[in-house]
């Protein structure tokens, strides 16, 4: 709303002064203390047309000048140099925004006229061992960008995509039948100790590798016997994994897995095989993916193993054929650890070569992250030395914010909950996805500092105010009262800024940064002025439909970043 039509004042004073050459920027300034917004366009334009930015912007500001009507929206315009133009906002059109973002939709923030569809693939366990740490980034990162991009009124598909096909189906099947339990024998606690068990027997025992392969491999062609097996250790995995989810408020449309693609695998490799891109390499089928831009070796995708077998390359191919026939996405989404983009990008080039993408439609995109690790540096492990169990991590959590303080021991089971989901998820979403962060379970269940519990605290804060003082949204002065009055206002137009970043980038980490930042100004402002003891009427309903913004921006990103208030801190 508002850096919009900033911008389209300074396009319209561009093209007065006869500059269309370029799309002038106007930025929040970096300077609070000389403006409130900059733009260095004059630079760009004046490098293009050899021509001093200085004489630009002057001839600019003076179309600028010119406009009657900018004399209600900027309380001052000047030029600095070498050219830089500095703009101030008028105190009544300051108000009057603010004012507005309580009444319009998505705050006034402008959204694409077109709804383009989006596939996400996140989440992506493998079934048959418990939820760790390491599964944790996939489910919350992929979930907020989820709904940052439902919050641009975009259509979002999402897929859990259960790893449900591969080794370990055969290592726990094998180890069953070693212990002659049959498929109605099975339960979560038995699959949490035959998995470890026989996957370090696997790693010593080459006769037991060889055999859990075939049991694999058998399962995939169809044999009956395992395929009893397989559906009991999905059902079991699957309301474990869905229980979890549930807990961290991560939720899928669909809940399909490795297993769902092989009834696509036949048409893909017809397909693949009438336009002769596949072919024999010592017994393996394979496709060749190498461009001549490469600067290196890329190996030809391995479609199916010499022994008949599929990879997960397969099946990610055939899941892409899929979702492109019965979904028709503008763009396909994938949140795994950062150390799959090889993968990915083999997957990639083959759907593109194959001819599955067609005039751009859809876009592929690994959206990688980095890992979790402890206050040592190294990925986050129990003393045993295996990634903890989200089950231990959250009563870990739990634990440490109660013994922070007595009153935390006071708290219901469910703001509890709401705790400690905002605690891991502020944590790990105000990193950036792509880099590796330390979870500090002490110092992120701090009330201080950039934590999940300050953010609440914050929140309820300001909840409490304007629980006590009464709101008239249509009785505003239209006075700014001292700076820090200013400073948050302009903050909050911060939110027209940040939103597009967040988007585009796919990042939940700008929202992070910014919803600390409205905080810690929210509780300056606080701080200096002290609402419930205020005399003035009028500035009491003032500063109470300011805070009444800033309570409604925070609850929606709280719920785009997947966090919850608690009734009381």
């Amino acid at each position: 709303m508002v850096l919009q039509q900033l911008k389209t004042i300074l396009k319209k004073a561009f093209s007065q002064a006869g500059f269309n050459q370029i799309e002038p920027k106007m930025i929040v300034s970096n300077r609070p203390d000389l403006c409130d917004y900059q733009s260095d366009s004059c630079f760009m334009l004046a490098k293009q047309l050899h021509q001093n930015p200085w004489d630009i912007a002057q001839k600019v500001l003076l179309e600028l000048q010119k406009d009657k009507g900018n004399e209600t929206i900027f309380a001052k315009i000047d030029i600095v140099r070498p050219g830089f133009l500095n703009f101030t906002l008028a105190d009544q059109f300051l108000t009057n925004c603010v004012e507005r973002m309580l009444t319009q939709p998505k705050f006034g923030l402008e959204v694409p006229n077109k709804q383009e569809t989006y596939v996400l693939d996140y989440g992506g366990p493998n079934v048959a061992k418990p939820l760790h740490v390491g599964h944790l980034r996939s489910a919350i990162v992929g979930e907020s960008v989820k709904r940052i991009i439902e919050w641009y009124g975009h259509k979002v598909i999402s897929d859990v995509h259960l790893g449900d096909y591969g080794l370990q189906i055969g290592q726990v099947i094998y180890g069953a039948i070693l212990d002659h339990k049959q498929p109605k024998d099975l339960t979560l606690q038995y699959l949490d100790t035959i998995y470890p068990k026989m996957s370090a027997l696997s790693k010593t025992d080459e006769v037991v590798k060889e055999k859990c392969a075939q049991i694999t491999k058998e399962l995939q062609e169809g044999n009956a016997e395992y395929k009893e097996y397989w559906k009991a250790i999905v059902s079991i995995s699957k309301a474990d994994i869905a229980r979890i989810y549930d807990y961290l408020d991560v939720h899928f449309d669909y809940w399909l897995g490795e297993s769902d693609s092989y009834q696509d695998i036949p048409a893909l490799e017809k397909y693949l095989n009438d336009r002769s891109l596949l072919y024999t390499s010592q017994g393996a089928r394979v496709m060749d993916i190498a461009e001549d831009t490469d600067k290196k070796e890329m190996p030809p995708l391995l479609f199916q193993k010499s022994n008949g077998a599929y990879l997960y390359a397969t099946t990610d191919f055939a899941t892409i054929w899929q979702r492109i026939r019965d979904w028709d996405p503008d763009h396909i989404l994938y949140f795994t650890d950062i150390r799959q983009a090889q993968h990915f990008e083999s997957v990639f080039r083959a759907c593109k070569k194959a001819g599955l993408i067609q005039n751009g439609r859809p876009q592929l995109e690994f959206c990688g992250f980095g890992t979790v690790n402890g206050v040592d540096g190294k990925p986050f492990k129990t003393r045993a030395g295996d990634s903890p169990k989200l089950d231990s991590l959250f009563r870990q959590v739990k634990e440490v914010f109660m013994g922070i303080k007595e009153s935390n021991k006071q708290a219901s089971q469910e703001d509890l909950d709401k705790i400690v989901n905002a605690i891991i998820k502020f944590a790990d979403l105000q990193n950036a996805k792509e880099r590796d962060y330390i979870f500090d379970i002490q110092k992120f269940s701090n009330i201080v500092g950039k934590t999940g519990p300050y953010i609440l605290y914050t929140y309820l804060r300001v909840k409490n105010i304007l629980m006590s003082n009464t709101i008239d949204n249509h009785n505003q002065s239209g006075i700014i009262y001292n700076e820090i009055d200013r400073k948050l206002r302009l903050e909050l137009l911060k939110y027209f800024t940040i939103m597009p970043v967040a988007m585009e980038t796919k990042s939940p980490s700008v929202i992070c940064d910014y919803v600390y930042n409205l905080c810690t100004v929210t509780n300056s402002f606080y701080e200096s002025n002290r609402i419930s003891t205020l005399e003035n009427l009028q500035q009491k309903q003032d500063w109470c439909v300011l805070l009444a913004c800033v309570e409604k921006v925070m609850h929606q990103l709280f719920h785009i970043i997947g966090m919850e208030a608690p009734s009381v801190m």
